[in-house]
């Protein structure tokens, strides 16, 4: 009886002291939307319409990539293969590929655990935070079962070209990749 009292203590203590912390704790804001681009419709002017903190924090507009040529990985710290394709998206970024696409990564984890990841893991393209938006945004690509990694490859007139759900196979996406304008 006497134990059963101290967990009753402790479970009041703990769940005062989460809602102590849940009022008083700074929450991020929702991400800042702006208009749809022109021309441009479907789940990737919905991409375009966010901003988001990169991996340092800072909100950046993802409109500033319309029109070019995009490869959007959707990946998390804690996914193995997610982790496992990071070197071969940063070469494929630094080849002359590269020149042709641009990477860029959209992290669903917390702000906190994608900045301890990236200060670890070096990567060559820019890595924003989704949190857990970021697994909508992925299922407005057509990845209904939310599995990770998650690519997608967007021409630069703002079509999806391709998806691909699971660890990419490099040369089937660097085929894809030559047959890009």
């Amino acid at each position: 009886m006497k134990k059963n009292l101290i967990y009753l203590v402790a479970a009041i203590a703990f769940a005062g002291a989460g809602a102590w912390y849940g009022v008083h704790t700074k929450q991020d804001p929702a991400p800042i939307t702006t208009t749809a681009p022109a021309g441009v419709s479907g789940p990737v002017a919905a991409m375009l319409k966010e901003s988001l903190p990169n991996d340092k924090g800072v909100k950046e507009a993802l409109a500033k990539w319309q029109g070019k040529n995009l490869l959007v990985n959707f990946w998390a710290p804690w996914c193995a293969p997610c982790v496992e394709e990071m070197p071969e998206l940063s070469e494929l970024q630094n080849s002359e590929l590269g020149k042709k696409i641009q990477v860029i990564g959209i992290g669903i984890d917390s702000p906190s655990n994608i900045a301890e990841f990236t200060q670890k893991v070096k990567v060559a393209y820019p890595i924003y935070v989704a949190g857990m938006s970021g697994t909508e945004l992925a299922r407005q690509f057509g990845n209904t079962s939310g599995g990770l990694p998650f690519t997608v490859l967007i021409g630069a007139d703002g079509t999806v070209k391709k998806t691909y759900l699971a660890r990419l196979k490099f040369d089937d996406l660097k085929a894809d990749l030559a047959a890009l304008n």
